[in-house]
């Protein structure tokens, strides 16, 4: 398989081989033709060792295109989002893989309102691609190039806007932070500082080096647990590269995962700004629990950050996100941000003078399951008739591919958009009933 994933926002793949120069080159020249001549992209990047070459080919493709580029070097996702709307550019490019491995790199495109793209734009950048549309320009209209000195300055002022400073930095915190040398300690670092936080950060170079595998998981960050309590942190803070995923580690050394994340923030911001919350349909009930609690709506999305972005727009929200760890707070932007977790855990933390592990201890139990069933030739509109008539006592809705929720547990069925699979996702309150409930699923369709 040579040919790189593309989705709704962007491009990743292989170095050397699914994702080359003249892919990249290929992607970009195709962003450009959805653009007006003269214009500024802004580009950024996390700390992968692919990241700064793959940044020369973008700048350049730009630039031969007659567009202006704004370079971030190495900035979190969320950042990108945030300059693009400050300098007024016409886009947006991040180069990162996310949480894939090293040999891994990719390209996640803005919009001009500072926006991972949505379905839409994203599909007409990918009909362009696959016509290899391009159109370079003379020497006399060549774009410039230009560094921005602090990209992080905006993004910085725009969380500590969000949260009582003076309240936390009172409380002098004692945080570690795990950047695992993607680009998330720059940023948290001086965010941590100011507010008023002891830091010790992990994996603070950009290298892309990373210490342990790059997804924020139980497995992977079970060796950063060890030794928190007799350090004696507040909590630990766990980033994926590109630094818009955050995962936490209590007072104790116990993962509370990153579902919880979301759920901490909305127990922080809906007391003082009650509304309307999105999330996707496949994030934890507790995030619905807590927005009853403080007789909030919540509404569920379609999976994918665009579509949640998308939702909490129409819907007006306050607060929304994906369980991933991406918390999105329209006061910052309309994109996942880590940096907007941290500040709102601590104003939590701050607020109620409770520890994480007390605070997560008020919450319901809930496990979710997540498992995967090729379609091997199966209709999905069959599989879906299929577990409805199977499963006659859920209410069944459809979000994005098919949820059946019951009291206390649910069931979201879906197809891939990259894979020819379809992905099953149960809450329940426990992990063993969670995986019954896929386990189930697949009996009824023959897969057991």
């Amino acid at each position: 398989m040579n040919e790189p994933i593309i989705s709704v926002s962007g491009l990743r793949g292989t170095i050397g081989e699914q994702l080359t120069p003249p892919v990249a080159q290929r992607y970009v020249a195709a962003l450009t033709t959805t653009l007006a001549p003269c214009t500024t992209v802004v580009v950024g990047r996390d700390g992968r060792s692919s990241g700064s070459m793959l940044g020369r080919v973008v700048a350049a493709t730009l630039q031969a295109h007659g567009i202006d580029v704004v370079d971030l070097e190495v900035a979190a996702t969320p950042t990108v989002g945030i300059e693009v709307r400050r300098l007024g550019a016409a886009a947006g490019v991040q180069i990162s893989a996310s949480h894939n491995p090293p040999q891994y790199n990719g390209l996640k495109l803005f919009g001009s309102d500072g926006r991972v793209l949505n379905r839409a734009a994203g599909e007409t950048i990918r009909q362009a691609y696959d016509r290899h549309a391009e159109r370079w320009v003379p020497v006399e209209q060549l774009g410039g190039y230009r560094v921005e000195p602090d990209p992080h300055a905006a993004h910085l002022e725009a969380v500590l806007a969000t949260v009582d400073v003076d309240r936390i930095r009172q409380r002098r915190f004692r945080v570690l932070l795990d950047s695992n040398r993607g680009a998330g300690g720059l940023l948290g670092r001086r965010l941590l500082e100011a507010l008023g936080c002891h830091v010790t950060v992990l994996g603070e170079t950009p290298d892309g080096n990373f210490e342990h595998p790059p997804e924020p998981t139980a497995a992977n960050l079970s060796h950063i647990g060890r030794g928190v309590a007799e350090e004696r942190f507040d909590v630990v803070f766990c980033q994926d590269p590109d630094a818009d995923r955050l995962a936490i580690i209590d007072e104790q050394g116990a993962y509370i995962g990153e579902e919880m994340t979301l759920a901490l923030c909305l127990m922080q911001a809906l007391p003082g700004r009650p509304g309307t919350v999105v999330t996707n349909c496949a994030t934890s009930s507790i995030s619905k629990i807590i927005a009853a609690q403080y007789d909030c709506r919540l509404v569920q999305s379609a999976v994918g950050e665009a579509n949640v972005a998308d939702c909490m727009i129409a819907e007006g929200a306050v607060f929304g996100g994906e369980g991933n760890g991406g918390p999105i707070d329209p006061r910052v932007g309309y994109v996942r941000d880590s940096f907007v977790g941290m500040a709102r855990v601590l104003g939590l933390l701050a607020t109620t003078g409770q520890t994480i592990s007390s605070l997560v201890s008020t919450l319901p139990p809930l496990a979710i399951y997540k498992d995967k069933i090729p379609l091997d030739g199966l209709d999905l509109r069959r599989v879906i008739e299929t577990l409805v008539q199977h499963f006659p006592q859920a209410q069944s809705s459809m979000p994005d591919g098919l949820k059946l929720e019951w009291p206390d547990r649910w069931l979201l069925v879906r197809g891939s958009n990259t894979e020819p699979i379809v992905r099953l996702i149960a809450e329940a309150p426990t992990a063993d009933q969670a995986a019954s409930l896929c386990r189930e699923a697949r009996s009824a369709l023959g897969s057991a």
